[in-house]
């Protein structure tokens, strides 16, 4: 069973973002790993290089400036790398985020069982966002809370929109749980950092329009924050002990806006039906019936 890891990154020094840590975390598991390195302002090529992990294999990509509605660039450039993948299940990581070490059993376990299954194809991991801090996580609606990263090369999978998922032949694909998590730690930096980051992504949406909030971000202690008392994979140890800047919790509502006060009434009305109406998702989750099935074939 061969297994790619793919990505895409550019000015990476700039954007603050962990692709070192991203990458380590799954070199375990793949066969290769194929990095599309866009064109960019800072080391971002010679950081990749100095992993020295002879499964990496880096491709220079050309970003279009001119390409600057809806994210559309961040698939156009995830398809490319895909596109140079060689393994059956190709592993998909955006460059800020990382897999515990804990996972990666269940991760190979979950390649193994639907390898052979022709209905299975992709894997669907749960996502532990962190915001502000890196012992604060998201827990609302307006954080996803599970996504598409494990696909089948065989069933011609595309990303599509800003890459956040993919679709097959234009429709959402059938997956399996991967029974493993992704750490998300795309919100977590000195806030200046932060703000640099959301005024680089920004364009890529919305053109060269200039907002002044860039230059004054702060973190708001939005509803559905919570502190995170699990262990951080073993990878970003280092980074998270170097955390340099205060977030914490506090009570009240005196940062909310309209959108807390709705996923707030929406989190009622989950606990009342025990659904989450509404909730958008990029996949179809195969039925636990179909699932066994399948295993026995």
């Amino acid at each position: 069973m061969f297994v790619s890891g793919f990505t895409v990154i550019r000015n990476a020094e700039i954007m603050g973002y962990p692709i070192v840590e991203s990458i380590r975390s799954i070199l375990p598991l793949v066969d290769e790993y194929v990095v599309g390195v866009g064109q960019s302002e800072d080391k971002t090529k010679q950081i990749i290089e100095s992993i020295g992990d002879p499964k990496i294999k880096i491709f220079e990509s050309v970003w279009d400036k001119t390409k600057t509605q809806g994210g559309l660039i961040l698939s156009e450039k995830t398809n490319e790398a895909l596109d140079q993948c060689q393994g059956e299940w190709c592993f998909y990581l955006q460059a800020d985020e990382v897999v515990h070490e804990n996972d990666l059993v269940a991760i190979r376990q979950s390649l193994e069982k639907y390898k052979n299954s022709e209905e299975v194809e992709g894997l669907l991991f749960d996502y532990v966002h962190f915001y502000g801090a890196y012992n604060i996580i998201g827990t609302s609606r307006s954080w996803y809370r599970k996504e598409v990263r494990i696909v089948k090369r065989s069933k011609n999978p595309r990303s599509v929109g800003d890459a956040q998922g993919f679709k097959i032949e234009g429709r959402k694909p059938f997956v399996a749980p991967s029974n493993a998590q992704i750490f998300h730690y795309g919100w977590v930096k000195a806030p200046a950092a932060m703000g640099e980051k959301n005024k680089h992504m920004f364009r890529w949406w919305h053109g060269n329009k200039y907002d002044e909030s860039f230059k004054d971000f702060a973190y708001k202690t939005a509803y559905g924050l919570r502190y995170f008392n699990g262990s951080h994979p073993a990878v970003m140890v280092s980074r998270v002990l170097s955390q340099d800047w205060n977030f914490s919790l506090k009570r009240g509502t005196s940062d909310w806006d309209i959108r807390d006060y709705k996923n707030m009434l929406s989190d009622i009305a989950e606990k009342i039906t025990g659904r989450r109406i509404g909730e958008y998702k990029n996949y179809v989750l195969l039925k636990k019936h179909r699932q066994r099935s399948l295993k026995c074939k």
